[in-house]
């Protein structure tokens, strides 16, 4: 008798605590089961399609697939060009967003961003520039590119500024890039002699093509890459719903799981975080 009531007061907590979980999620995503999210698969590891099946692969979908999953929800990808994806987001085309994006004070203008892994930039060159390219102080008076879409290009001057303008070099020409894939492949026809790229990526990009690139230094930024909410009550009811989600995965151990499967342990972020990107 002790132990069925012993039983039966375990499953009571598992449906209270799978109510609560429920109840954490705004009602119209509820209701329609899922959870939409924007992604652009063009940032292997974080996001990219798999050449043998085409498909979605990559940290972050794997991520946001196990998001839905804590959430008893299913994940609904939408892919959508990198600069439509905050304006798909306050339209209610999308719930959210999974595609590494920085956490920076200027977008959280129009969104709240739950931040779940660290980053930085990343200077690197070809191995046949190697040779004359061997210090990030070695591209000052050089041309550099990185996505204009992204907060890399200013922080190329910045860093250009600080480390070669005001010790006396030639400052670096900086190239906002279509992408990072514009940027590898200007960086391959020697357009650019260096480029740069979240440090996050590089390691993959390493072994996708062997004795290809070269890394210059170290990091010399670091951002909190974000997944983007809308500023309204429901946007922040789901933002602390989907923060819960990670946080219980990372106690699952499942976080540390899929960092380890894309080689990222060294931009884990705990605990997880509301907005504190610069």
């Amino acid at each position: 008798m002790t132990k069925a009531l012993g039983l039966a007061a375990f499953a009571a907590a598992l449906l209270a605590a799978g109510l609560a979980t429920a109840q954490e999620v705004p009602e119209r995503v509820k209701k329609a089961g899922k959870l939409t999210i924007a992604t652009m698969p063009n940032y292997a590891p974080i996001t990219y399609k798999d050449p043998a099946t085409n498909k979605l692969a990559g940290f972050d979908i794997e991520l946001g697939e196990a998001i839905a999953k804590e959430l008893g929800l299913a994940a609904d990808w939408q892919e959508i060009a990198f600069a439509q994806m905050l304006p798909s987001l306050q339209t209610g085309r999308v719930d959210m967003v999974m595609a590494g994006m920085s956490d920076l004070p200027s977008r959280r203008e129009v969104a709240d961003f739950v931040d779940y892994m660290r980053s930085g930039a990343q200077f690197y060159t070809l191995q046949s520039l190697a040779g004359s390219v061997k210090t990030p102080e070695d591209l000052c008076g050089k041309s550099v590119g990185a996505s204009r879409s992204t907060n890399w290009p200013a922080q190329i001057k910045d860093w250009s500024d600080a480390n070669c303008v005001a010790k006396g070099r030639p400052a670096i020409t900086v190239v906002g890039t279509e992408g990072s894939a514009d940027a590898r492949t200007q960086l391959k026809t020697q357009r650019l002699q260096g480029a740069v790229q979240g440090n996050e990526t590089l390691p993959w990009f390493q072994s996708q093509e062997p004795n290809t690139y070269v890394l210059l230094g170290e990091a010399f930024t670091e951002s909190l890459s974000g997944i983007p909410f809308v500023k309204t009550p429901e946007g922040g009811q789901l933002r602390d719903a989907v923060k819960g989600a990670i946080e219980r995965l990372q106690q699952k151990g499942t976080y540390d799981e899929l960092l380890k499967k894309y080689g990222l342990q060294a931009n884990a972020l705990k605990p997880v975080v509301v907005n504190q990107g610069k």
